[in-house]
């Protein structure tokens, strides 16, 4: 594939569009709606009452012909009628928002609906936009992107420029979010060729049955085979004492039509009706009926995706000092740190600024050296007229190593070394406020909150 920095000229994204494709997933496959209206008859117990229905007219019962034949159209209709309009409410939330992406054309920034992105496209990425294709970053500023939407993991992940296609730190798929900062990406795959369009492929085949759904077929074939076998016997029954074929056929008919439900199907859907109206008064659409059953008849419901039964929030428990104690010296370092620096808000800032509010007044920042995933730690430089203090934040394990003192927590002016015992003790002390904080507890609102040490 062949690109530039400076982007494609317009001649060359019109013919890349057609030879590729717009930049879209793969459509979901529909039916006609007559195709899938009638499929609804394939159901044993409909195509059960169907020929009870036809029997009826057969031998003249026309009362019974036209109440069943009302009763099966009814709660097929209004099967067809629930699911069919849940599914234009949800294709219409699809459509709602048209997302425009900037890209450089002919050398120039240019806004572009999505679905015009090809590959050889240079994207000019800021914070907030979405990644419209997957590609490579060739240039980029502080970038972090959330990649929740295909990992599940809500914190964001740092990118950097490559020249190397499979860099991991240079990729970025569609579907993702730039949190901060801004790149420019190259595309290298679109719509159904990216990452995003795999799972897309998977997710938009026709759903299997569900159990309610393999339920009531199971039920339909058992009430058409004991209907028959009755039938069969009540004339072979007759026939044995020689009794006329035309009266015994007529009550084998008669026993059929009174064995056959036929206000099951109507009630059913009826029921699901109500249940997805009752859903839809919540804000939820239901684009499959039998999914209220499912839905019903859940008693636990088993994920592991973080932010669904956790806040996907850490919330600052203790500040301590090197011997364990409670000290509001960690805190104002912390929050300094916190409250100054510019790169990426992490959840551990934002824990630590709403845990108490702490006097910053007077103190202003020198410098800074942002976050990044090599040295794993901000740092900030001070100055409030009197001294500077240079405060550091980030793992354990990357500055132990860099610390020769400590400051004792019975005399605060007081440095002492730092010695192995000491660190053998550190992190003995983090290991068990790690602990700690793995354990959960409800929160007031039904979900699990998770409690994390300070640092």
């Amino acid at each position: 594939m062949l690109a530039s920095a400076e982007g494609l000229t317009s001649a060359e994204a019109a013919a890349r569009l057609l030879r590729h494709g717009p930049n879209v997933l793969r459509p979901v496959r529909r039916r006609a709606l007559a195709v899938e209206f009638l499929s609804r008859f394939r159901n044993p117990l409909v195509l059960l009452l169907l020929a009870a229905s036809a029997v009826s007219a057969a031998t003249g019962d026309v009362t019974s012909f036209l109440i069943i034949s009302a009763m099966v159209l009814l709660s097929v209709t209004l099967d067809f009628v629930q699911e069919h309009r849940a599914g234009q409410a949800a294709e219409r939330l699809k459509q709602s928002v048209a997302v425009r992406v900037s890209v450089l054309r002919d050398g120039h920034p240019v806004d572009r609906p999505v679905a015009d992105v090809v590959p050889g496209d240079v994207v000019l990425l800021s914070a907030g936009d979405l990644v419209p294709a997957d590609g490579r970053v060739i240039e980029a500023t502080d970038c972090f992107v959330n990649q929740a939407l295909l990992t599940g993991e809500p914190y964001p992940v740092e990118r950097r420029a490559g020249n190397i296609p499979s860099d991991p730190e240079a990729t970025v798929f569609m579907g993702t979010s730039v949190v901060s900062g801004s790149a420019r990406m190259l595309v290298t795959a679109t719509g159904p060729g990216t990452a995003l369009g795999g799972v897309s492929e998977s997710i938009t085949r026709r759903a299997p049955p569900s159990a309610f759904e393999e339920g009531t077929r199971s039920f339909g074939l058992l009430i058409m085979r004991l209907t028959l076998l009755l039938a069969l016997f009540v004339i072979l029954v007759n026939a044995f004492f020689h009794r006329p074929w035309l009266e015994s056929f007529l009550f084998a008919v008669a026993l059929a039509v009174g064995l056959t439900p036929e206000l099951l199907p109507m009630v059913v859907s009826v029921t699901l009706a109500r249940g997805a109206i009752r859903m839809a008064a919540k804000k939820v659409i239901v684009k499959r009926l039998a999914a209220i059953h499912d839905l019903g008849s859940m008693d636990v419901l088993c994920t592991d995706k973080t932010g669904t039964l956790t806040e996907a929030r850490i919330r600052l428990e203790r500040h301590v000092d090197a011997q364990g104690r409670d000290s509001a010296r960690v805190l104002q370092l912390a929050y300094l740190n916190s409250s100054f620096q510019t790169g990426l808000r992490n959840p551990l800032d934002e824990a630590i600024l709403r845990h108490e509010d702490v006097d910053v007044g007077g103190w202003s920042k020198v410098d800074e050296v942002p976050f990044d995933f090599q040295r794993r730690r901000v740092s900030v430089l001070l100055d409030d007229g009197r001294q500077r203090l240079l405060v550091v934040k980030g793992a354990p394990e990357n500055l132990l190593p860099l610390c020769a003192v400590f400051r004792d927590g019975h005399a605060p002016e007081e440095l002492r070394p730092l010695d192995e015992a000491t660190r053998g003790d550190l992190w003995r002390r983090f290991e068990d406020l790690a602990r700690k904080a793995s354990a959960f507890w409800p929160s007031p609102r039904g979900t699990c909150r998770r409690a994390s040490p300070t640092p």
